[in-house]
């Protein structure tokens, strides 16, 4: 697979049926009059082990050959991902290694042991994942599954858009939160072509500005590791693969504080009675507060997930 396509996407959206939940839609008539839109909510947090990234997960791994199954895959991931490529190399039988910082969410280093996975843990801000990931996945033999830097996870991660417009119909803008940047390179390829002429518009924590450094330089560029409560989002530099694909389909990049993360993670707890973590808030976010200017009449939002443990949900929102 050279690029990414609308095919691509739907082919992915095949393998997942049955597997993956058809997340539901939530709407807010208090939301709507306070941003002056119709406002559409992919509420991912209902996906199985809890954020999109099962998508992207089950759809590569699906797709692996009988003799790599059996060798086992491997990941790196500060959470969701891990979770993801427990339960997928479960399901289809194979078993999954995984890379996470020893500072990940206790809640996602349980949940991905619990799955089956074997997580070894490294420090985040000395040590390269990336570099660590293939170094332990030639040792073993296993199969990479990057968190967003692969065509068919990328495609798994755009069924979340393609559902989304064929349920709603067409969408002036959609709003998507960016780590690495799979999410909205697959729901970016499937919406330019469902939507014509919809603006992508991704969000970043203020702290985590990688993609809108780089799109105004015009290429990837490197910040240190984010420290921001949105630890889903907290990456470096965007992805050779997703930058390629970002730079040509995405309008902007929009930041966010922490607090007003908080602030979204509260309205979706008050008014849409949903449990939401930071990552998953922050396109949320950035709508609530005014960051998109001109919003069109009808706008999509993907809530990306909502693993956040009790005392930490409590912590943070009782810190608003």
């Amino acid at each position: 697979m050279a690029d990414l396509s609308l095919t691509d996407v739907q082919s992915a959206a095949e393998r997942l049926a049955g597997v993956a939940r058809r997340t539901p839609v939530l709407t807010s008539r208090t939301l709507n009059e306070r941003v002056g839109a119709e406002v559409f909510l992919k509420a991912e947090n209902f996906q199985r082990i809890g954020a999109f990234k099962f998508r992207g997960a089950y759809n590569a791994i699906s797709r692996l050959s009988p003799a790599r199954l059996q060798a086992g895959v491997a990941a790196y991931s500060s959470g969701n991902h891990a979770q993801a490529v427990a339960l997928a190399a479960r399901i289809v039988g194979t078993s999954a290694v995984i890379l996470m910082p020893e500072d990940a969410p206790p809640t996602k280093l349980a949940a991905a042991r619990g799955y089956g996975a074997e997580v070894i843990t490294f420090d985040r801000y000395t040590q390269d994942r990336t570099a660590l990931a293939h170094e332990l996945a030639a040792e073993r033999g296993r199969t990479l599954i990057p968190p967003y830097d692969h065509y068919d996870v990328m495609a798994g991660q755009g069924t979340v858009a393609l559902e989304l417009i064929e349920e709603v119909g067409h969408l002036g803008a959609l709003l998507v939160p960016v780590g690495g940047g799979g999410l909205m390179a697959g729901c970016a390829t499937a919406a330019s072509m469902l939507a014509p002429g919809i603006r992508m518009i991704g969000v970043e924590p203020a702290a985590g500005d990688d993609h809108a450094r780089s799109l105004a330089a015009g290429e990837r560029v490197a910040i240190d590791v984010p420290r921001t409560i949105a630890d889903g989002q907290a990456v470096s530099t965007p992805g050779e693969l997703t930058y390629a694909l970002n730079r040509r389909l995405v309008e902007s990049f929009e930041l966010v504080s922490d607090a007003e993360i908080v602030t979204a993670m509260a309205f979706a707890f008050e008014r849409l009675k949903i449990v939401l973590e930071p990552s998953g808030a922050s396109a949320l976010a950035a709508l609530l507060a005014g960051r998109v200017h001109g919003l069109p009449e009808r706008v999509g939002v993907v809530l990306s997930g909502g693993n956040v443990g009790l005392d930490r949900f409590r912590e943070l929102l009782g810190s608003s």
